[in-house]
């Protein structure tokens, strides 16, 4: 069978596309290719200037704006000054096994940055979306464990990797509701998620996790970790599909539909994190 790369991208020319945290990594390399396939790409981004400078002779169309997704007014700021249809946008910005820290607003850093933002995100620019979310987790999530009354981390004691772990769980279930509300809307909008494997990429340079990537045979180099992106974000697959590495564990290997973890196909819990989140960020001072 041939493998699909990213040659294999349609014409995006008159597309639209966000990344969040693009101005490096995964969101990079996906930024350039979807620019190079015709796509206008805006790099929403915590650092604009580096991010131009990423971006600075490449081919395409490229729009770079500042963006926070930990930091629930720069979203809302974000998404306030949007205007015109949305074709994709990619939630790709994240950490991992971070110590705990409370952002300005006083959320957990690391389920801010992976899922509290990008949820908030999502839902303010859903009326401008016309084609699909890609949301980017990782097969972390299969040993993620929810706790909906403490999505915080205020009354659990805290462990990064544990709470990467959460985060990662919460977006795989973030997709299922954002797909069931869409389904029953009768909307032709897709929610899908990516998973790049293990991509030896900066994200897990600090945790002791990262001794993984000196074991280049488990793992994918970042071009081929962004290619589930760029499936997930431009391919026929159906709401709610599960892109990843095809080969042994879901670590490496070229972009497939796969399956998430059971966890992360149950509707009840689903529904109670969506509710829970969305009054976390209605928490929030504006």
């Amino acid at each position: 069978m041939t493998r699909w790369t990213a040659n294999d991208l349609p014409d995006l020319t008159g597309r639209t596309v966000v990344i969040t945290g693009a101005g490096r990594g995964l969101g990079l390399i996906t930024a350039r290719e979807l620019a190079r396939a015709g796509a206008r790409v805006v790099l929403g981004v915590r650092d604009p200037g580096q991010a131009r400078h990423a971006v600075a002779g490449l081919p395409g169309t490229f729009d770079v704006r500042p963006l926070d997704v930990a930091d629930l007014s720069s979203v809302r700021a974000f998404a306030g000054s949007w205007s015109g249809d949305l074709d994709i946008l990619i939630n790709n910005a994240g950490v991992m096994d971070i110590p705990a820290a409370r952002t300005a607003d006083g959320l957990d850093l690391q389920t801010a940055t992976n899922y509290t933002g990008p949820f908030l995100l999502t839902t303010l620019l859903l009326e401008h979306i016309t084609d699909r979310v890609v949301h980017v987790t990782s097969q972390l999530h299969r040993q993620g464990k929810i706790d909906v009354n403490d999505l915080d981390w205020r009354t659990r004691q805290y462990s990064g990797m544990r709470a990467y772990e959460a985060s990662k769980l919460a977006v795989v279930l973030f997709s299922l509701e954002l797909q069931h509300r869409l389904t029953a809307a009768g909307s032709r909008v897709r929610s899908v998620l990516a998973s790049p494997g293990i991509a030896r990429t900066a994200l897990a340079a600090h945790s002791r996790s990262n001794v993984i990537n000196r074991f280049t045979f488990l793992t994918n180099d970042p071009e081929r970790g962004a290619l589930s992106l760029l499936y997930a974000a431009t391919q026929d697959v159906p709401g709610n599909a599960y892109v990843g590495p095809d080969g042994f564990g879901g670590l490496r290997g070229d972009p497939a539909v796969r399956r998430q973890g059971r966890a992360g196909l149950d509707k009840t819990v689903a529904g109670q994190l969506w509710d829970a989140t969305a009054g976390l960020v209605a928490g929030v001072a504006r």
